[in-house]
């Protein structure tokens, strides 16, 4: 069984006098710092010039500094930016900075596992990965409640690694919720899958070509919209709420009956023979090698062409007059908007 960590298990002294660098603002980035913050440590962010997050950073009171003095004035750095530039920033600002007895901070995985990032053997190198979204792991954290997360250290130049991965993890209110000791390969490794097999990858495939199936045989889109697409949230969020059994006790037993004989038929031997290659590619990192050169070598060519192909396709075009009938789901519609734009 997996070990688990919670309040009692953690200690702030261990952050004591401490000055914690958190570099990024973004999702994860802003919800660590104001957490640590707000639970009394000293906090101050990393952020080049150019980056618009400097505002909201020093609209809630943050000091803030380019990557590189940030790095020389804290004692624990967080690198909290996406994995794609990591590797960069770390070389140009943090590495020069990184002295003997300071500690490395990550929520994933992905740069050191893959050695895309290798530290020095004389500094302390953690992870703390919640498990939920910045955004929700502020609130919760504000409401008194904490998320999940996961702890990992991958070196222990200090003798502290794991107490000081505990204290941040006390800081964020992690351990309110309970924190699940792992490694930064099996969260790098697990992670990868799950989002290319099913959370993204599998769900988004499955729902298109249930959609197109629907359409191809004369079915109206906006019907197959609301039966492949729509409902989904139904089940996902009984699955969520008590496990894929509580879901098939809360359908009707046609439904459930449909799960089990026709289920299997979709994901066969075939689906379970493709998920071995995707996970062969997450462990051997020829998936991390590929994604590293889309964005170092080709410039995100191939990234952005199948992202600009995904967005015109028909159920997004559907979807987007369906969702104008859903006066609840507004501020989702508008937010998605606002980032399509931001991204021309």
């Amino acid at each position: 069984m997996a070990k688990v960590y919670y309040e009692n298990d953690g200690d702030l002294k261990y952050l004591a006098g401490k000055t914690i660098g958190v570099i990024g603002y973004g999702s994860q980035g802003h919800a660590h710092a104001l957490n640590l913050r707000d639970s009394g440590q000293r906090v101050i962010i990393g952020l080049p010039a150019s980056s618009a997050s400097r505002a909201k950073a020093l609209a809630q009171k943050l000091e803030v500094y380019d990557p590189a003095e940030a790095s020389r004035r804290a004692d624990l750095i967080g690198l909290l930016i996406p994995d794609p530039i990591q590797a960069q920033v770390y070389q140009e600002s943090v590495a020069p900075n990184l002295k003997p007895g300071k500690t490395l901070f990550f929520a994933h995985g992905f740069n050191i596992h893959y050695r895309f990032i290798v530290p020095p053997p004389d500094v302390d190198v953690i992870m703390i990965a919640p498990k939920s979204p910045g955004h929700r792991m502020r609130e919760l954290f504000q409401e008194g409640v904490g998320v999940p997360a996961l702890l990992a250290v991958e070196q222990d130049a200090t003798g502290h690694a794991e107490p000081t991965a505990l204290a941040w993890a006390k800081g964020i209110g992690s351990l309110k919720a309970g924190v699940i000791r792992t490694t930064f390969k099996e969260e790098t490794e697990t992670d990868l899958f799950g989002e290319q097999s099913v959370l993204c990858g599998g769900v988004s495939a499955l729902i298109t070509a249930a959609f197109e199936t629907l359409v191809a045989a004369g079915y109206q889109p906006e019907i197959a919209y609301f039966e492949c697409l729509h409902e989904l949230k139904l089940i996902v969020d009984l699955i969520y709420q008590g496990g894929i059994k509580y879901m098939r006790y809360s359908v009707s037993d046609t439904a459930e009956y449909g799960d089990y004989t026709r289920g299997p038929v979709v994901i066969d031997a075939h689906v379970r023979e493709s998920m071995q290659k995707i996970l062969q590619g997450v462990q051997d990192g020829s998936f991390a090698r590929e994604w590293m050169e889309e964005n170092t070598r080709r410039g995100r060519k191939n990234f952005l062409a199948m992202r600009a192909k995904a967005a015109d396709h028909l159920i997004e075009k559907v979807g987007t007059e369906l969702r104008k009938m859903m006066a609840w789901n507004r501020p989702a519609e508008e937010a998605t908007a606002a980032q399509a734009q931001a991204r021309t």
